[in-house]
């Protein structure tokens, strides 16, 4: 059998400059002497989300939130493994790039911002001269700034019939504790704003670490709960109405029959029409979660990318 792939994630790091134009952040790096988009390899037990915003971190001291996937590049390493590499847009705020603690290092010797035109030529691969094109065909569309809906389904739990108690009080198995743990620092690789859950200690105890790795209170809410659930979906949709005009990236941990009113609500209030990407994100298994990118400033022209993560552990 051949090795499995060596996985890596990065992000296409960017801001408008004073002439309104987007630049983004390109390494140059020490040992290797290219020029190349930040990345690095996945840390075991990380998440690919987890690993970018880790690696933006550390190669140019800037904490970023992951914007919309700008897809995955495929190459061999010397010695003939494949390598993996997942990236994702992160707009650098003002804040950010004056608070980065970047020095030059045995790792990187140098960061440049440069326009899109100028990256493609002083970029030393031609795989991220691709994900750079992504990147500029999202700009142009005035689809690359986001916020996300995280739909988080809950760990597993103890099983209904072997609970005495009532549904909503079932607590998580230790899989499911083990679940809850291992997405947290993914889904804060989002940077929420807010977190949201059904009342069911299931949801509670599911959300508990990301509301630790993020300082966020969770607010309960009854309605995306399994108690709560009615057919006709409406007063989920009119909850999951409410957050999307907030325009802020926002979590809701919830069950497997209400997960799809979820879906279904962010597709109707975008006016997106169905994916098997979608249909992916509304079936949720323990301890996933879906990420819905939706555009900022037009949110009505659709959602602009889906993302599915599951647990490590």
């Amino acid at each position: 059998m051949s090795p499995s792939p060596v996985l890596a994630a990065g992000a296409v790091c960017w801001r408008v400059s004073k002439k309104g134009k987007p630049k983004i952040l390109l390494v140059h790096r020490t040992q290797h002497k290219d020029v190349s988009l930040p990345k690095g390899k996945v840390d075991p037990g990380e998440t690919l989300p987890e690993t970018a915003v880790r690696e933006i971190a550390e190669e140019t001291g800037l904490i970023i939130a992951l914007g919309a996937p700008l897809g995955v590049v495929e190459y061999q390493l010397p010695g003939g493994r494949d390598k993996q590499v997942y990236y994702w847009a992160g707009e650098v705020s003002d804040e950010a790039r004056a608070n980065s603690t970047f020095v030059s290092n045995d790792e990187i010797e140098q960061l440049r911002w440069v326009g899109l035109k100028k990256a493609r030529k002083v970029l030393s691969y031609p795989h991220d001269v691709d994900i750079v094109d992504r990147f500029a065909e999202l700009y142009a569309q005035g689809r690359a700034r986001t916020f996300a809906i995280i739909a988080l389904r809950h760990g597993k739990a103890v099983p209904g019939e072997d609970w005495d108690g009532p549904d909503a009080t079932r607590p998580l198995m230790q899989r499911g504790i083990n679940q809850s743990l291992s997405v947290s620092h993914g889904i804060a690789a989002y940077r929420p704003r807010s977190l949201v859950s059904s009342t069911a200690e299931r949801c509670l105890r599911t959300i508990a670490p990301t509301a630790r790795v993020t300082g966020l209170a969770v607010e309960e809410d009854h309605t995306i709960s399994q108690d709560a659930y009615r057919s006709d979906g409406k007063a989920v949709r009119k909850a999951v109405a409410e957050l999307l005009a907030k325009g802020d990236t926002v979590v809701l941990c919830s069950h497997g029959p209400v997960l799809p009113q979820i879906i279904s609500a962010v597709m109707e209030e975008t006016r997106t029409d169905g994916t098997s990407k979608l249909q992916r994100a509304a079936a949720l298994a323990t301890g996933e979660y879906a990420v819905l990118h939706v555009p900022i400033d037009h949110p009505e022209s659709g959602i602009v990318a889906v993302e599915v993560h599951s647990p490590t552990a």
